[in-house]
C-alpha cells in the first residue's frame, strides 16, 4: 500500500511539473520553459533591496514553478552566515572583497559575475540644514556623521573617498549596513552619512542626496555567485541568468545601478 501511495504521489507531481512548463510556454511563447522548480535562496547585499525584490517579483512571474527567498544584510554579515552553514544558491556582493573571502574558504562554485556598479553619495537630512556641499564639510566640528563600519563594502569606500580628497576620515558611527545610515540621517539621529546614489533614490523624501565630485569617489562593483552545496543549483543558476538578462539589467537600471 506504501509503495502504492507513493507511486502515485510522484504520478502527481510529475503531471504537476509538466502543467507548470505547459503554462510556462503558453506565457511566454517562442521561449524555453523553466526547469527549475521549488525555492532559491539569494543573500544579497542591503544596497539590492528594492532592486532585488522588483527582480525576484518579475522573475517569479516568468518561472511560475520557483519562489524567491531573499536575505539582505551587509556583505560581511552575509559571508559570515553562509560560512557558518546558512543555507543559499547565491551571493550578490557589495564588493569584490567579500566575495573573494568566499572563493578562498571554498565555498562558490564557478567564477563570479559582475552584474552591477554604484558610486557614493552623501546624505543629508530632508533641507540639507546643515549646508553640506563638500567632503571637507563632514569633518566639521559638531557635526554627527554616520557611516557603514570598516569592513562593510560602503564603509571602505567612503574611507577611500576621504582619502582620495586629501581629508582623514572623521570620527563617526560604525553601522551595519547602509540601510543603518539611511535611517540614522533620516530620524535626525546623524546630520549625514555616505551611502549608495541608489540608496538616497530609494530613500525617497526622507533624506537628500550630496554628490560627490568624481575624483573623489568610487565605482563599487557587484559580484554575483553560486554557492557551493546550493540546496536548489538549478534555480539559482536560473536566477543568476536572469539577473543578467536584458530585463534584470533594466530593472537594476531603474534602481539606479549602472550597468555591470
Amino acid at each position: 500500500m506504501r509503495s502504492l501511495t507513493r507511486a502515485i504521489a510522484a504520478a502527481l507531481l510529475v503531471v504537476s511539473q509538466l502543467a507548470a512548463r505547459s503554462y510556462a510556454q503558453q506565457a511566454n511563447p517562442g521561449t524555453s520553459a523553466p526547469l527549475a522548480t521549488g525555492t532559491v535562496i539569494v543573500f544579497a547585499a542591503a544596497s539590492l533591496t528594492g532592486a532585488f525584490q522588483a527582480i525576484a517579483s518579475a522573475f517569479e512571474k516568468s518561472h511560475p514553478t520557483t519562489k524567491v527567498q531573499l536575505n539582505f544584510a551587509g556583505s560581511p554579515t552575509l559571508v559570515r552566515q553562509i560560512q557558518e552553514g546558512a543555507p543559499a544558491d547565491l551571493f550578490a556582493s557589495a564588493d569584490e572583497a567579500n566575495m573573494q573571502k568566499l572563493i578562498e574558504h571554498g565555498d562558490i562554485t564557478g567564477a563570479p559575475q559582475l552584474f552591477a556598479r554604484n558610486t557614493l553619495q552623501m546624505v543629508v537630512q530632508a533641507g540639507n540644514p546643515k549646508h553640506i556641499a563638500a567632503l571637507v564639510d563632514l569633518t566639521k566640528p559638531g557635526l554627527t556623521l554616520a557611516l557603514c563600519g570598516p569592513t562593510v563594502p560602503c564603509g571602505h569606500y567612503a574611507a577611500e573617498a576621504f582619502g582620495k580628497a586629501g581629508l582623514t576620515t572623521p570620527a563617526a558611527s560604525q553601522e551595519l549596513d547602509v540601510k543603518a545610515v539611511i535611517t540614522k540621517v533620516a530620524m535626525g539621529e546623524a546630520d549625514a552619512g555616505i551611502v549608495y546614489v541608489t540608496d538616497v533614490r530609494a530613500a525617497g523624501r526622507a533624506v537628500v542626496g550630496v554628490n560627490i565630485p568624481e575624483p573623489f569617489n568610487i565605482v563599487a562593483r557587484y559580484p554575483i555567485a553560486a554557492m557551493k552545496g546550493a540546496p536548489n543549483a538549478g534555480a539559482g543558476a536560473e536566477f543568476l541568468a536572469f539577473v543578467l538578462s536584458p530585463e534584470g539589467q533594466q530593472i537594476l537600471a531603474t534602481f539606479g545601478f549602472l550597468p555591470g
